[in-house]
């Protein structure tokens, strides 16, 4: 997706040959036209294959989750990283460790709002390790409910996660596919590069 492109080019930060900033428009502050684009775009490549759910983790994955849910007019569901005290039972949960952030958090979301007759669509801002991700496909398949696959806005191609899902044989969809962040430059993913 060219215009998600250009933006990490010209508003994205390479801290180092691993970690790549792009608070100012995806994970801190939004730019609610580029989400606009993300969800238009992630729903165009999942049209028809009969979505009713989105799930996504707080709190990056929430904005292009919630776009494309306005677009495919499904609701968009994210799961919990903190305790709620009005939410301690009738939950899935899941154990997701984060790379980033060197800690591990147990998700969760109500049993209320993916059922078994669901066709969910999982989200997230990044995919890098796969951690997110499969704690994610770990509550799809605890409610029974089918994927229709997953969705990336940022896959950083270097690390292991989308092999990881692919190899799966689970549909991942990712909009910018970064191939390296060496030398303090993003360099993408061609297309036909992709598995």
């Amino acid at each position: 997706m060219k215009k998600l492109q250009d933006k990490i080019l010209s508003d994205g930060k390479v801290l180092s040959e691993s970690v790549l900033k792009v608070d100012s428009f995806l994970n801190h502050q939004i730019d609610p036209p580029l989400m606009q684009a993300i969800g238009e775009e992630f729903a165009l490549r999942f049209k028809g294959n009969g979505i009713t759910r989105i799930l996504t983790l707080e709190s990056s994955g929430i904005a292009p989750a919630m776009m494309t849910g306005l677009v495919l007019g499904v609701p968009a569901v994210f799961a919990r990283k903190r305790k709620s005290l009005t939410l301690v039972d009738h939950m899935y949960t899941a154990n997701v460790h984060s790379f980033t952030k060197n800690e591990t958090n147990e998700i969760s979301v109500s049993k209320d709002f993916i059922k078994k007759e669901d066709v969910v669509l999982v989200m997230d801002d990044f995919l890098a390790n796969g951690q997110a991700a499969l704690g994610l496909l770990d509550i799809v398949k605890q409610s029974g409910a089918t994927l229709a696959g997953i969705g990336i806005v940022i896959e950083k191609g270097f690390q292991p996660g989308g092999d990881l899902l692919r190899e799966q044989g689970i549909r991942v969809e990712t909009l910018a596919h970064i191939a390296s962040l060496e030398n303090g430059q993003v360099t993408f993913l061609a297309e036909a590069d992709i598995q």
